[in-house]
């Protein structure tokens, strides 16, 4: 029977990107929607006169070892650190294989040192002074006695970059617009809804900020312009701030991830201008000024505590805690400073300085019920404690190891309601107002520890805040939150709540009930880890993250907290880089431990703690599917899949992922290997759809993107449109093609139709301003899409429409007079289906509707409350099934909020099925013939292109 095409949701593509791979690298890039060749293995110590060498694999992106250990090599004892290890590495080429070690090319980005003369090199790696993501080598040191030893190193240099220009074709205003569409598609929650009575549709509030070209370090490496866009989560009013990268020659969005730390996942609740840099204290101090007054404050908990204010010369107090300077040198030294930002919202506080927020100013050095209410005291108290946590057990100064200021912002809101999380920007910590069960989120002193952490973290490994690393990142902030939060408040490790975070934020609920995480869940890969694209947090940066740290927490409870800490810490400041995933961090963790001197007992508690949570080499290769696997590894998920007609059509790269990605055709039941249908043009071309006779795509190009076609049976590929600015939901059946592209001008969208065979091109709904239109579907000629207009008495109406291309003529869907969102349309050979919200109180659920193409007898495939209710995010139909995606409101992060699969038959009988029992994420699915669904898969811990023939049924 002939299916409809693939209907996606608008933005759906760029919301869902590339699912979670391996390990390092591959770990991050494939979350990104590039997938790498595997790292090279790390390695155990060796005899100095012989030590390790990293074994390298076919397609691996270095020959640079990623770990050596055992070494007592003499370098220059005079001189800088940074250039005794330059010189190192130069000397040593034949191991190291970096050809230029100059200050140019691997600059440094500090040196750390501490107890007994060690000496930590961090040196980044530029390509043609271009600096490259993640390419960071370490080269650990000690000095004394008047020598200098190198003792190991460890790290990522990219040994296989090869571009022929550093200088990006895109321009800096195109890369923008197409990193803020990227991230608009990103927070869509499927669904196109009606502004408020007497509003104007609503445009976009991202914003994008050009940073410096960038190399991503994938095959030969891929020239991109690092945009930085930021805004508000339009679905809950929670700060963005997104790190995305877009391709230098073809402006296509090839990575993106957050930029924002969180201690939860997201706002578990159901603004002011900005100025862009954090406003320096003076560097000299009046006369007059009194730099330490002591005071006290209660802690939430009824604890009262000492805290340090300041006066300035006009007597007034703050909030500024100058105490842990040294006596000899006043103006060196700390500086805690904790700012009044209730009723600001979180989401001006995100990489930017609210204008106007100021210290927290008491009237008496006695804090008042006002500052224990407000957070103050216990945000102030615990940044204290922290710094002296770092300071007295590693000998770190602040977050920087340089004594740097520290900042903290107390009580912002989310749309002037509470806002329940907190967040490290990379400048400053900011702690939500709370509210419901919530305090607000300073309350608990592992959540200051935990983003201070996050602070500690950029400083020295600086794990990127995605896939694996991400989870790192995560877990190295839990664990010091939680140890800090231990030691500040005399709690035993023996203690059953030891392992909790942020139980002591609530106002009713037990400790055990109110924690956001346990370290001592016994997550392990094999049963917890969960395949996630980077728009489910961040690629399971919370989801994923107790695996590793009930690791390190195991590990702590049997060798005690000191021996631990030290190890743990010692593993961050000196082995870790920002790349590395779980095998990598437990590499680093056994060699800080055999570098600190552990006994044989004490290595085989270490191992046995990472051995109990799964992670060992090879982990990812243990995680099975119900599916049959179409394309394994496949690079790229953010452009879905396209299937009709017993064909697919996909979008992949090589396999080091270092080339644009070109689209493959092939058999939906698996037979036959796919051929490509693409030019390898240096274009990216995506979003490929198909219905078994024609294969179309989009080429992005940095002058513009090109709708191709081309004939399944074989033939020249031709230009069939071309527009400027972003596209999705590109779909195909017969001669028509139909895709939603962005109005820049009016930062609306628009559903654009093109007829093959006449060539004729326009809009199905005549792209006046502020008419919007969107999620579109095709099938003989027919049109459908979701459509918002401004009615005759100037307010906005929400419906389903059918354009027929043939007569021009529009036929209106009979939605509910109370609709709030429609979502995706799917049109079959009688009848168009869409997602219909017409109750926001539900918690993200959606009713499937289906009426004739004529708009008659209207039925209720799934219903939007009671049995058989879906959270319906996307559907596809075919003219037997209709397949709905669906997404959990994600107050937490867990399998069961990951995006899922249903079916259900079209006249609704029987109820939703579970198409696939698959643990994580099952993303951009496309209908075939029958029941048979297509879509990507994560739950390998790769993006894999998978099928069922029919659904699994109960899960």
């Amino acid at each position: 029977m002939r299916t409809s095409a693939r209907r996606r949701a608008v933005g759906s593509q760029g919301r869902r990107t590339g699912v979670v791979v391996g390990q390092g690298i591959a770990a991050l890039l494939a979350t990104a929607g590039l997938m790498a060749a595997a790292m090279p293995a790390a390695h155990a110590d060796t005899a100095a006169a012989a030590p390790a060498a990293s074994d390298t694999t076919p397609g691996s992106e270095t020959d640079t070892p990623s770990l050596v250990t055992g070494l007592h090599e003499e370098v220059a004892a005079t001189g800088s650190a940074a250039d005794a290890a330059r010189g190192h590495l130069k000397a040593k080429k034949g191991r190291y294989h970096i050809a230029d070690t100059s200050a140019k090319d691997l600059t440094s980005v500090g040196t750390t040192t501490e107890k007994g003369g060690k000496e930590t090199v961090r040196l980044q790696q530029k390509y043609q002074g271009v600096e490259v993501l993640g390419g960071q080598y370490v080269v650990r040191m000690t000095k004394k006695d008047g020598k200098r030893a190198v003792t190991g190193t460890s790290g990522n240099y990219f040994t296989k970059l090869k571009l022929d220009s550093v200088a990006p074709k895109v321009s800096e205003k195109t890369a923008i617009e197409r990193a803020v569409g990227a991230v608009t598609a990103q927070f869509s929650d499927g669904l196109l809804r009606a502004p408020a009575k007497g509003e104007k549709a609503a445009r976009t509030d991202f914003t994008g900020k050009a940073g410096d070209v960038t190399i991503l370090p994938q095959g030969t490496g891929v020239l991109t312009r690092h945009i930085t866009v930021t805004g508000t989560n339009p679905a809950d009013g929670s700060p963005v701030q997104q790190e995305v990268y877009i391709d230098g020659h073809s402006g296509f969005p090839v990575m993106q991830y957050s930029g924002i730390q969180t201690f939860g996942a997201t706002n578990t609740a159901a603004g002011a201008t900005q100025d862009a840099a954090t406003p320096a204290p003076d560097a000299t101090l009046p006369a007059g000024d009194e730099l330490v007054v002591k005071g006290s404050g209660v802690r939430y908990n009824g604890q009262k505590v000492d805290v340090n204010l300041y006066r300035d010369t006009k007597g007034a107090l703050q909030m500024i805690d100058y105490g842990r300077r040294d006596a000899d040198s006043p103006f060196e030294g700390p500086m805690i400073a904790t700012y009044d930002a209730r009723g600001r919202e979180a989401s001006s506080a995100s990489g930017v300085w609210p204008v106007g927020v100021k210290y927290f100013q008491p009237a008496t050095p006695e804090l008042g019920e006002d500052y224990t209410n407000s957070g103050a005291v216990d945000a102030h108290w615990a940044a204290g404690k922290v710094y002296d946590y770092y300071k007295n057990h590693f000998g770190r100064k602040s977050l920087d190891g340089q004594d740097g200021y520290i900042y903290s912002l107390v009580g912002v809101v989310d749309n002037g309601r509470p806002y329940n999380n907190a967040f490290w920007d990379g400048t400053k910590m900011v702690y939500g107002q709370g509210g419901g069960d919530y305090r607000t989120f300073s309350a608990d002193t592992d959540v200051v520890g935990h983003e201070m952490t996050h602070g500690v973290v950029t400083h020295t490994a600086n794990l990127v805040y995605a896939g694996q690393s991400g989870a790192m990142n995560e877990a190295l902030a839990d664990y010091f939150g939680n140890a800090i939060d231990l030691e500040a408040n005399g709690q035993s490790m023996d203690d059953p709540d030891a392992g909790l975070l942020g139980e002591d934020l609530c106002t009713t609920l037990s400790p055990r009930e109110c924690a956001l995480r346990d370290l001592n869940d016994g997550a392990t890969t094999s049963k917890n880890f969960i395949g996630v694209t980077y728009g489910g947090d961040s690629g399971g940066v919370h989801l994923n993250s107790t695996i590793f740290s009930g690791a390190l927490w195991d590990m702590r409870q049997d060798l005690g907290a000191e021996l631990a800490d030290q190890i743990v810490y010692r593993a961050l400041s000196a082995y870790m880089t920002p790349l590395d995933g779980f095998t990598e961090g437990r590499a680093a963790v056994l060699a800080a431990a055999k570098e600190l001197g552990a006994t044989k007992a004490q290595l085989k508690i270490v191992e046995r703690s990472f051995d109990a949570h799964g992670i060992v080499p090879g982990w990812e290769k243990a995680l099975g599917v119900d599916t049959d696997t179409i394309i394994s590894k496949v690079n790229i998920a953010g452009t879905g899949v396209g299937a009709g007609g017993g064909k697919y059509a996909v979008s992949r790269s090589n396999e080091d992922g270092s080339e644009p990605y070109s689209v493959w055709l092939g058999n939906t039941s698996g037979k036959g290997q796919p051929q490509l249908v693409s030019a390898n043009n240096g274009d990216y071309n995506v979003y490929a759809d198909t219905d078994g006779k024609t294969v179309v795509w989009a080429d992005y190009g940095y002058d513009g993107i090109r709708i191709m076609a081309r004939p399944v049976k074989g033939g020249l590929a031709k230009v069939v449109d071309a527009i400027g600015s972003n596209i999705s939901g590109l779909v195909v059946d017969g001669d028509w093609v139909a895709y939603t592209a962005t109005n820049p001008q009016y930062g609306v969208t628009n559903v654009r139709y093109v007829n093959m065979k006449t060539g004729k091109v326009g809009l199905v709904d005549g792209g006046l301003p502020y008419r919007i239109s969107g999620l579109p579907s095709i099938r003989d000629g027919k049109i459908s899409y979701v459509a918002l207009a401004p009615d005759t008495n100037g307010n906005a109406t929400l419906g389903v429409n059918v354009f027929d291309g043939a007569t021009g003529t529009v036929t209106k869907m009979p939605v509910s007079d109370k609709v709030m969102g429609v979502g995706q349309t799917a049109i079959t050979d009688d009848g168009v289906f869409w997602i219909e919200d017409d109750d926001a109180t539900d918690d993200g659920q959606a009713a499937v509707r289906r009426a004739n193409l004529d708009g008659s007898n209207p039925i209720t495939v799934t219903p939007e409350a009671g049995e058989g209710a879906l959270n319906a995010y996307s559907l596809t139909a075919s003219d037997d099934a209709v397949n709905v995606s669906t997404v959990l409101p994600a107050t937490w992060w867990a399998n069961e909020t990951m995006m899922k699969l249903y079916q259900v038959a079209p006249d609704g009988k029987g109820g939703p099925q579970r198409v696939s029992c698959n643990r994580g994420e099952q993303a951009l699915a496309s209908a075939d013939e029958g029941t048979r669904v297509l879509w990507l898969d994560g739950t390998t811990g790769y993006t894999d292109l998978v099928k069922r023939d029919r659904p699994a049924g109960r899960c």
